[in-house]
């Protein structure tokens, strides 16, 4: 008995109807920007090898009379939509999946998240540092202009020496009904940040548990994203119950799905870092995910994006292909038209290098320690808020330190006796938490502490009000993107800082970073994509 031997596939051609195949580098690399068109891979007539690339046309089998080249492949279109997870759309009602975050005091406007929702795309308004009366009356215009939208927030700043503020932060976000809240800055769970990923849990005709607010988690460690990516724990939730601040059937949900469902890898970013690179942080936090997924047996991933270093389309494309769900964006919207801060200090990030940054004390963890990533280029507030906590570290009193130090701080950081600092920050205190000031009334430390303090959040407001007089004090939070940004910009509409519209600055990356998809595709499939290609440049987009 033979066997009969196994038929081999017809070929199948490409046939050109009004547009030839191209070859050619600059033809190529116009092929590889219509990324909303189908994209053939043929092969060259001469048999040499080469591949190019073909648009339109049509595929079938050799066919009499006709002229066709071999088809190795296609390449569907490929839409900016589609760059990020599929249930992060869903799930936030937004068109693109892309955020812009939470930059603090403010700063990410009302005006920002609202031109943000109603592109489609999400925005959270920058909460913090700012008293719970101004979160509420941001909270409720939003609340206001985009009712019924889902794609809109507000930040929950860990606020480890204030626990009050972070309840008060969640009271106005439940008022209000605030669709998504981004916790941010946390080294772990605290009952707050348990009770907004809780309330309103509740179980959906097909029985799957559905949200009230969605909680996003800004992390840069696995140890930190672990309990966000897990479900809250139980005597957290026990006390929430017993002080009324959960019903009993939200904390028994809340042991089944994780306190947030994204969780965003904050690599190298301004303001508060670890100044983790990209390509180290998400890898490790996906492959976390992924464990706990199937540990647990969520019947949905928790989704991870990206943040840090967003600085230009290549960057986001970079991000997506390392597997974000969705990316974030800080630093490079603080130059925005719509930002909080002022047009001089947007001036001063215009000018930023990749290299203009460093890192500096915390107001809100001073005594802790802890840094964030500030402007360098233009200001001395790194250097002076360093000297400040050295200070602190080294001496028990503002009387502790020599008087010849004391007096160069004086006239060169505060620019005031030290008494009038004290005074104006022992009113702030009184108004905002008397607690503190009772306790710098017993610990003169912390009286120090606090009056430093002072500078150090005074100098942010100066950056946001334009206090020209003390320029070289600004506290400005950038990452390197900034200075990426600037570099890609240049020459282009929006290398002027009033022109930089969030809304125009979100398409382009978006837009780009497709284009530079669609060129690595190719270039994986052996075409020979030319760099420019991978170069996208500003453009006005719809």
């Amino acid at each position: 008995m033979t066997t009969a031997a196994p038929r081999r596939a017809a070929p199948v051609l490409w046939y050109p109807v009004d547009r030839p195949a191209v070859w050619s580098p600059t033809e190529i690399a116009s092929v590889a920007a219509g990324i909303r068109e189908t994209v053939h891979l043929v092969a060259a007539p001469t048999g040499r090898g080469d591949i190019g690339v073909a648009v339109g046309g049509s595929t079938g089998p050799p066919a009499v009379g006709r002229r066709g080249l071999p088809l190795l492949g296609t390449l569907p279109p490929l839409y900016p939509e589609w760059l990020g997870e599929r249930s992060f759309r869903e799930t936030h009602g937004v068109r693109f999946p892309y955020v812009a975050g939470e930059m603090a005091g403010g700063i990410a406007t009302v005006a920002m998240v609202g031109a943000m929702a109603r592109a489609g795309m999400l925005g959270f308004f920058g909460a913090a540092g700012l008293g719970p009366e101004r979160v509420e009356q941001a909270v409720a215009e939003l609340a206001s202009a985009l009712a019924g939208r889902p794609n809109w927030g507000v930040n929950l700043i860990h606020s480890p020496g204030e626990p009050d503020l972070e309840d008060r932060v969640v009271d106005i976000a439940l008022r209000h009904r605030v669709p998504a809240v981004s916790a941010s800055a946390f080294m772990a769970l605290t009952p707050a940040v348990v009770r907004i990923a809780a309330s309103g849990l509740r179980r959906g005709p097909d029985g799957r548990i559905l949200r009230g607010a969605r909680l996003f988690a800004k992390v840069s460690r696995p140890e930190v994203a672990e309990p966000f990516m897990s479900p809250a724990p139980g005597p957290l939730l026990h006390v929430l119950v017993h002080q009324g601040k959960l019903t009993a059937d939200e904390a028994e949900l809340a042991g089944h799905v994780p306190v947030a469902e994204d969780v965003t890898a904050e690599a190298d970013s301004g303001g508060h870092t670890d100044n983790r690179p990209l390509t180290v942080l998400l890898p490790a936090l996906l492959d976390l995910r992924n464990e706990i997924t199937a540990t647990r047996g969520y019947d949905r991933p928790v989704r991870v994006g990206a943040a840090g270093g967003l600085g230009t389309p290549a960057a986001v494309a970079g991000a997506f292909a390392l597997g974000a769900a969705y990316v974030l964006t800080g630093t490079v919207n603080q130059a925005a038209r719509e930002s909080g801060l002022s047009d001089d200090a947007k001036a001063m990030l215009a000018q930023a290098g990749i290299a203009d940054v460093t890192m500096a004390p915390a107001a809100d963890m001073f005594e802790l320690g802890v840094k964030l990533q500030v402007l360098r280029r233009g200001t001395f507030f790194a250097a002076r808020a360093t000297q400040l906590y050295e200070l602190y570290r080294d001496h028990e009193s503002w009387e502790d330190i020599p008087h010849r130090r004391r007096a160069r701080v004086e006239q060169d950081v505060l620019q005031a006796p030290f008494e009038t600092v004290w005074a104006e920050t022992l009113r702030f205190w009184q108004q905002r938490d008397p607690s503190q000031a009772d306790r710098a009334r017993r610990e003169p430390r912390h009286r120090m502490a606090l009056a430093f303090r002072w500078y150090l959040g005074m100098s942010s407001r100066w950056a946001v009000t334009g206090h020209t007089e003390r320029r070289a004090d600004y506290q400005i939070w950038c990452g390197p993107a900034m200075g990426a940004f600037n570099r890609w910009a240049a020459d282009s509409f929006l290398a002027d800082p009033a022109r930089r519209d969030v809304v125009q600055i979100a398409l382009n990356f978006l837009e780009g970073a497709a284009v530079i998809t669609r060129a690595h595709q190719l270039r994986s499939h052996g075409v020979a994509v030319p760099a420019a290609a991978f170069a996208f440049r500003p453009r006005r987009l719809a």
